[in-house]
């Protein structure tokens, strides 16, 4: 006797779709086509206060902008409250682009929005964006791989909780690169943090400010020493900090020399 296939049940989604965006580091001319065709066809976008006003420009003058920026410890709007807007927004019908720095799913909590939107039935599209990390290194002539230096690379937060209780043995040393987002306020804890780890305290590390914007500044000097480089250059957020044998290579110019040669690194 002929069995049938038992039917799928098909998600129910609202009209409207919401479109998790990578803006990329900050340069415009680093989006990809798609992002800027949404951005230019967007009912409403709703942002992070990373993202610049050069690429929120790209969408027309009419076009709704919610700004849900977020700082150390102050946010504007609580995840779970963006969540519910991309929501409500797309529920009614309604093109929504929630345009984030970098990579939607690295450290953007891309996953938690997806997720909460799917639970709801609203469609979600993705689309990838180039991550702060390659786009620094990039500026910067900065490989994070290299065969005479480096066959892995691993990304970590450096602002997060229970950072003590963390095991980061293995991720920085011979032959790897570890690129520490969101770790200028603690990089006093995380140069302590890896040594204790076994990293070595002369690993060369740069930090990378600004990245891919006319701000852009590039540092170096060693990891033992990270922290009083922050300190005396006032690096402010976004940067990157590379540890690794990866930040020897890169674009000498004369202020990276300068903290090169204050640490004794060589070139």
């Amino acid at each position: 006797m002929e069995t049938k296939e038992p039917s799928i049940p098909q998600a129910q989604f609202a009209d409207g779709t919401v479109y998790l965006v990578g803006a990329g580091p900050g340069d415009p001319e680093l989006l990809t086509l798609r992002a800027a065709r949404l951005l230019s066809e967007a009912d409403i976008i709703v942002h992070d206060g990373l993202v610049s006003s050069d690429i929120l420009d790209i969408a027309p003058a009419t076009t709704q902008r919610v700004s849900v920026a977020k700082q150390r410890s102050r946010h504007s709007m609580a995840q779970d409250q963006i969540n519910a807007l991309l929501i409500a927004e797309a529920k009614k019908g309604r093109k929504v682009v929630r345009l984030k720095g970098g990579d939607p799913f690295i450290f953007g909590r891309g996953g938690e929005e997806a997720s909460d939107c799917i639970k709801a039935g609203v469609r979600v599209e993705v689309v990838p964006g180039i991550s702060a990390a390659l786009g620094c290194a990039a500026q910067a002539k900065m490989p994070l791989t290299h065969r005479n230096a480096s066959s892995a690379v691993s990304f970590v937060a450096g602002q997060c909780k229970g950072l003590s209780d963390q095991n980061w043995s293995g991720l920085a040393g011979k032959g790897r690169t570890l690129v520490i987002y969101m770790g200028v306020a603690n990089a006093e804890a995380i140069v302590e943090k890896l040594i204790a780890d076994g990293a070595a305290p002369d690993l060369p590390v740069a930090v990378l400010e600004n990245g891919t914007r006319d701000s852009f500044r590039a540092l170096r000097t060693l990891l033992t020493d990270l922290g009083d480089l922050v300190q005396r250059e006032q690096v402010k957020s976004p940067a990157l900090l590379v540890v690794g044998e990866v930040a020897r290579y890169g674009d000498a110019t004369d202020k990276f020399l300068e903290y090169a040669q204050m640490a004794g690194v060589e070139f």
